[in-house]
């Protein structure tokens, strides 16, 4: 039998946002030998709940735990609210708060009229209460449907977390249908995942067969198709897939024999449904086509309005060179003329190349031709990139205010979408984004929404990088379309004589490397190693940079896969304490495998725009709040991400993990004084040229290189990286030959 105590809820200590609940109970009756202590005594609980109220009784069952700090907990694991059942607890129970306006005296007439079992009663007859004397129709109505809600709420939330869901999407899927709750998960469960956000297809279908529900069920296998198209779209960063594709993943998943006219009727049941989009043989998820299709008609008005012809702007230019102490060459030039003229432009280039300096003119050429202000320029331009250390490295090259596109846009948690859309527009006249290699179909339709078509927009990047995290490749399609203007910068500035990092850059992406990267220079070694001493090498290397002082923040060591004793995960647990040792003085909390203590540098893994920081920042943990210190009595980290901190409560540690190694993937948008980059043999099909490019312009001031020799040849060499399915370029063509 399972463990209960039964008694009263008397206070919260804690209440979270998904339900979770600390809190004070006052135990009449318990089952437990261990837990007979607490009868007529309180004891602290911890659990999930719908509700609470006061004068209820409640079964909890679950078990007595013993919490470090806090001492005995009784952890709920199922609760069910008692009824009163003799004549003073239904009293108290209809005079109680749950009842507006019903007070002791009318509780006690209808107590003496329908008896102890009155409760049982009005929910079988709501006629009962008309016998009930001087008793309105407001107020029968009033009792009927109280009582009616409040059994169905708490009937229905114990319905659903018996099957399976947790206590967080019960009260979702609760507060969506309502009293309809039961109807639509035993009719279509599957239709959930349409309707509430973040309940997976995966806990979906492991209920669904708890219902019975036939594995040939229609909704079964659209929603299933629907999952797996978003999971290859996310996966391969795919803006459409092939039937093949779809087809084959879904059948395997589902373990179904399906005909392909038969699964071909299921595609035109959700294009009807207006969930996905067919084309020429393509198959779009119709959210990913529509954004697709937004950008490239917004791309084509802003190509449809006629240019800027400014007066003496070549004189302005030669003001800037003489101010800047600066001589911009042919290219750079057209680059800065073409960015106010044009109302689209796309600047691209390898480091060094001056997309920097570039930018910095096109503003200040700007404020002058304009004969702005500050003020009225920072009112009138907008700086944005896709990360938090991209957007701080444009504001110092600026001088002006930068921002990430989420905040830019304006993330509301609550209602799930930006501020700025297509109905709120931003009234920005200029609009530079840089490391647009980064940005996803999905960010540039958004940004592209909020933005009026009397504006110029300048796209700036290097599509030689790895392409965005998100479906699409929106730089590379805008390029090779060539129905948008663009300035490829060549020539190498940042350099002096014994500077390599960007001859190198430009060797690997040319695939035309030199025996040059065997010297050693200024900001550029390349150390021997192999696969099997490469894991102590940096660990010695660390140690090295440690002791000469160097600071870890702006050091980064990047590998090219997670797995393996080379990989990411292992090299993090091995450089934890040569970075940052343990010590009495900082704080550490586990979390599963885990230590995170003060001073560690971690990476965010999710996008939190409501805190300003995105997948792949690094900060610094500040400090760690103990629970029994804390005004949430939960752990806390506190994280610096170049100075916003942000809290993390332990239902939220699983969005950060330590970051004194990250992959390639993850540095995008960042420059580090010092990158560590190690390439062996073993990293295996993870070494291709794109990777490399990728990593190696991510070092600013000094690049390090361990491994085997021939392994950084062949990375270079092998240019097989997936190639993405969109079709932005094609649609990019085919409207400007209208």
């Amino acid at each position: 039998m399972n463990t209960y105590i039964k008694g009263n809820y008397k206070r919260i200590i804690f209440s979270g946002e998904n339900g979770y609940t600390i809190g004070i109970f006052k135990v009449k009756e318990t089952n437990s030998e261990e837990l007979l202590e607490f009868v007529n005594k309180s004891i602290t609980f911890t659990g999930n709940f719908f509700d609470l109220n006061e004068d209820d009784i409640y079964f909890f069952y679950g078990e007595l735990v013993e919490h470090p700090k806090y001492g005995k907990q009784f952890k709920v694991t199922e609760y069910e609210r008692v009824k009163p059942s003799d004549k003073d607890g239904v009293i108290a129970f209809l005079s109680s708060d749950l009842f507006n306006g019903v007070g002791e005296k009318m509780a006690t007439k209808i107590v003496e009229v329908l008896g102890e079992n009155a409760l049982d009663k009005i929910l079988e007859e709501k006629s009962n209460l008309y016998l009930v004397p001087k008793l309105s129709k407001k107020k029968i109505d009033l009792i009927y449907d109280t009582l009616v809600k409040y059994e169905e709420s708490h009937k229905t939330i114990v319905y659903l977390t018996e099957l399976g869901f947790n206590m967080k999407d019960s009260l979702n899927i609760y507060n969506y249908y309502k009293s309809n709750t039961i109807i639509q998960i035993e009719h279509n469960i599957f239709k959930i995942i349409d309707d509430i956000d973040d309940i997976s297809f995966i806990k979906v279908d492991e209920i669904s067969k708890k219902l019975n529900f036939d594995e040939m069920d229609e909704n079964r296998i659209k929603a299933c198709i629907l999952y797996m198209m978003k999971t290859l779209v996310y996966k391969n960063g795919d803006v459409y897939l092939t039937f093949n594709e779809i087809y084959n993943i879904v059948l395997n998943y589902l373990k179904i024999s399906l005909e392909d006219v038969e699964f071909m009727t299921y595609l035109s049941e959700l294009l009807d449904e207006e969930k996905i989009f067919i084309e020429d043989e393509k198959y779009y998820l119709k959210d990913i086509y529509d954004a697709e299709d937004r950008v490239a008609k917004k791309i084509k008005i802003l190509l449809n309005i006629p240019n800027t012809n400014y007066k003496n702007i070549d004189n302005y230019i030669e003001e800037l060179e003489k101010i800047n102490e600066i001589k911009y060459d042919e290219t750079q030039i057209k680059a800065i003329k073409k960015s106010l003229e044009n109302n689209l432009l796309v600047i691209t280039g390898g480091p060094g190349t001056g997309k920097t300096t570039i930018i910095k003119t096109i503003v200040e050429l700007y404020k002058l031709l304009n004969d702005l202000s500050e003020d009225e320029l920072i009112n009138e331009i907008a700086l944005l990139a896709p990360t938090g250390r991209a957007s701080k490295r444009l504001s110092e090259s600026t001088n002006l205010p930068a921002t990430t596109i989420h905040r830019f846009l304006g993330w509301n948690k609550e209602l799930n979408k930006f501020k700025i859309d297509e109905y709120n527009k931003d009234n920005s006249k200029l609009i530079i984004i840089d490391e647009v290699s980064m940005i996803d179909i999905n960010l540039l339709d958004s940004l592209f929404k909020g933005l009026t078509d009397n504006i110029k927009v300048i796209l700036v990047g290097d599509f030689n990088q790895l392409p965005s995290v998100g479906p699409g490749q929106v730089l590379k399609d805008i390029i090779e379309s060539e129905v948008v203007d663009v300035i490829e910068l060549k020539l190498l500035y940042r350099q002096n004589e014994n500077s390599y990092i960007p001859i190198l850059a430009k060797e690997i992406n040319e695939n035309n490397l030199s025996e040059d990267f065997l010297n050693i220079r200024e900001d550029y070694t390349f150390l021997k190693c192999s696969s099997y001493s490469l894991k102590n090498n940096i660990i010695d290397l660390s140690k090295i940079i440690v002791d000469k002082g160097f600071d870890y923040k702006r050091v980064q060591i990047m590998a090219p896969m997670y797995a393996t004793v080379n990989g990411i995960d292992n090299l993090n647990k091995e450089l934890q304490d040569v970075f940052n040792k343990k010590d009495p003085e900082k704080r550490e909390i586990k979390y599963l495998d885990t230590i995170f203590r003060e001073n560690d540098k971690v990476l965010q893994l999710v996008n939190m725009p409501e805190e300003n920081v995105f997948n792949g920042d690094l900060g610094i943990i500040k400090y760690i709040i103990y629970a029994n210190t804390s005004k949430s009595k939960k752990d806390e980290i506190y994280v610096d991400y170049d100075g916003n901190i942000v809290k993390y409560l332990p239902k939220d540690f699983n969005k950060i993990k330590h970051g004194f190694v990250i992959s390639i993937h993850k540095s995008q948008g960042s420059e580090f004084e010092l990158v560590i980059l190690p390439i062996v043999n073993s990293y295996g099909r993870m070494l291709y040229r794109k990777l490399i490019y990728t990593a190696v312009t991510r070092a600013k001031k000094k690049l390090i290189i361990l491994g085997e020799t021939d392994a950084f040849i062949k990375s270079i060499e092998n240019n097989n990286e997936y190639k993405r399915k969109t079709t932005l370029k094609e649609k990019l063509i085919s409207m400007n030959n209208f």
